[in-house]
């Protein structure tokens, strides 16, 4: 009977197109939903062949926050570290029963709970201790708090972000440079600078991006090098440098020395669904909260040292190694130019770890600490239709989020999740490198989630792996940490893995409409000048 409606459904003249559109969706979305409940636990055995390393892990391990990011991470987690499910512990305070059911009959203990600052040490203590794991995928834990914890109590410790119990508390007057993640890492520093020891392994900021960025952005140099030697782009004394840079996995020279002076995490989400976005609804393929407290923030960068002037509301901070600036003006509303292959993209400045983390790595100082080389880094952020929509809603509620979230999964009906390093300035022009995921690639590896999610949670596992097996290293930063290990285990969860190089610039193929009566600010005899990427009212 069943069979026979849906021929019916799909071939019968008597309905009207729009409805029978309409119930193809329905029945689409049926179907979509009775195999994921009937068929999830056997798709949840990922195939074999995707497991190029595994370690075991006798200890304990202590999810915090069960999102989608985690109920993505814990099945490719237990296919890559050996560990008995009765191990591993979840706390999240507000329970998906459905989403914990299969993990609770396997063996895995659940519990409902909510870190907070006046129980921090009591939560963690019943669940860990040391030699214990915490992977923290929970939003607004003060990092230096949970961090300091874990040292105390030899707990590795691991997350996609550096946060505070409530970004918003003093935000509201407070000068711009206090609002950055520079901010935060420098007060990261003076808390680790009073240890005595760097104790168990901490790795920070290793999600997608930050995270897996920062191999991408190695990975590039890498191929960047080899292209230029091959072709003799650089001949002598130099190219026996870029040679030995290259060979000794020295990055920071090696940038230095191929002339990279850009660097953009450029990403383009494609993904639709078949449930548009409503009025009064956020929608997204990632963590909505999280969205919109590091959108509406200030915009963050690293600062290169070829840059000739600071952009407009640019402020540069008085302390550390001044590496960065922040523009009083909204990440969300602070848009450049920037490539994915093969699109020119319009993205958002967003505050992201990266433009601290590889901006710091790739720097270059002289033996009195002066700064002699480093690139601009920055996020340039193109998100799905429905995120952009909603962006545009949040604006006119005054940055209020609006009263209902989602994030799509199981309603995605196509597109992919394009995230890579953007590397430029070298004699190549650019190169990009990184991940070009589709939402069907990821359904094949864990259902009921998207692209974005399956590259957060890949990055996840394998800086896991890699504090198992290097379990007193410290506080340490995705750039930290061997590009090749992660990369090793990343690439079969990143759909079609791409470096590549581009004649892209930001001054290819620009059009000024009203030529001649707007005169646009631009340097056209150094493209890589930040006033070229970024799009002004006068660029119209």
């Amino acid at each position: 009977m069943f069979i026979q409606f849906s021929i019916h459904l799909f071939t019968s003249k008597s309905i009207n197109t729009a409805d029978r559109r309409n119930q193809r969706y329905t029945l689409c979305s049926f179907l979509n939903q009775w195999f994921h409940e009937r068929y999830t636990f056997a798709r949840i055995a990922l195939p074999q062949e995707l497991v190029s390393r595994m370690v075991t892990f006798d200890n304990k391990i202590l999810f915090v926050g069960f999102g989608f990011v985690a109920r993505c991470t814990l099945p490719i987690l237990l296919k890559h570290i050996k560990i008995d499910p009765s191990n591993i512990t979840i706390i999240d305070f507000e329970p998906d029963e459905e989403a914990l059911r299969p993990w609770i009959e396997r063996g895995v203990t659940f519990v409902q709970d909510k870190v907070c600052p006046d129980n921090l040490g009591n939560v963690l203590q019943r669940y860990v201790g040391e030699g214990d794991l915490l992977i923290d995928l929970a939003w607004n834990i003060d990092c230096c708090e949970i961090v300091s914890w874990c040292h105390d109590h030899g707990v590795l410790y691991l997350n996609t972000s550096v946060e505070l119990w409530d970004p918003y508390e003093h935000a509201k007057n407070a000068h711009p440079t206090q609002l950055t993640l520079y901010w935060r890492h420098m007060n990261l520093r003076r808390m680790i600078s009073q240890w005595t020891e760097q104790g168990p392994t901490a790795v920070l900021e290793h999600g997608a991006n930050p995270g897996l960025i920062s191999h991408f952005t190695k990975q590039a140099l890498l191929d960047i090098a080899d292209a230029c030697l091959e072709e003799e782009k650089f001949s002598g004394q130099q190219a026996e440098r870029i040679a030995q840079y290259r060979k000794t996995h020295t990055f920071n020279y090696l940038a230095k020395e191929l002339g990279v002076k850009v660097i953009h995490c450029s990403e383009r989400d494609t993904q639709i669904s078949t449930s548009p976005k409503e009025v009064d609804e956020f929608v997204n393929t990632w963590s909505v909260e999280g969205f919109r407290e590091e959108g509406t923030t200030t915009a963050e960068m690293g600062w290169g040292t070829h840059e000739n002037e600071l952009p407009p509301f640019a402020y540069e901070h008085e302390d550390g190694p001044k590496s960065q600036i922040c523009l009083a003006r909204m990440g969300m509303n602070t848009y450049v130019s920037s490539w994915v292959p093969d699109y020119t993209i319009t993205g958002m400045v967003v505050r992201h770890g990266e433009a601290f983390s590889i901006t710091e790595k790739l720097s270059v100082r002289d033996n009195a600490g002066e700064t002699m080389y480093r690139p601009t880094v920055h996020y340039a952020y193109c998100p799905c239709d429905a995120a952009i929509a909603s962006l545009w809603e949040l604006r006119g509620y005054n940055y209020e989020l609006q009263p209902r979230t989602r994030i799509m999964t199981d309603e995605i009906t196509d597109g992919a999740d394009i995230l890579g390093a953007l590397v430029m300035g070298h004699p190549l022009t650019s190169w990009w490198c990184g991940s070009d995921l589709s939402i069907e690639e990821s359904r094949q590896l864990v259902p009921h989630q998207n692209a974005t999610t399956m590259q957060v949670a890949i990055s996840v596992v394998a800086a896991c792996m890699w504090m198992i097996e290097n379990p007193q290293e410290g506080v340490r930063l995705p750039d930290d940490l061997p590009h090749d290990y992660v990369l090793d285990i990343a690439k079969p969860y990143l759909g079609k893995f791409i470096s590549v190089r581009s004649d892209w610039t930001p001054l290819k193929k620009t059009s000024v409409t009203f030529h001649g009566h707007n005169n646009p600010d631009i340097d056209p005899d150094d493209p890589w000048q930040f006033k070229n990427f970024l799009q002004t009212e006068d660029k119209d």
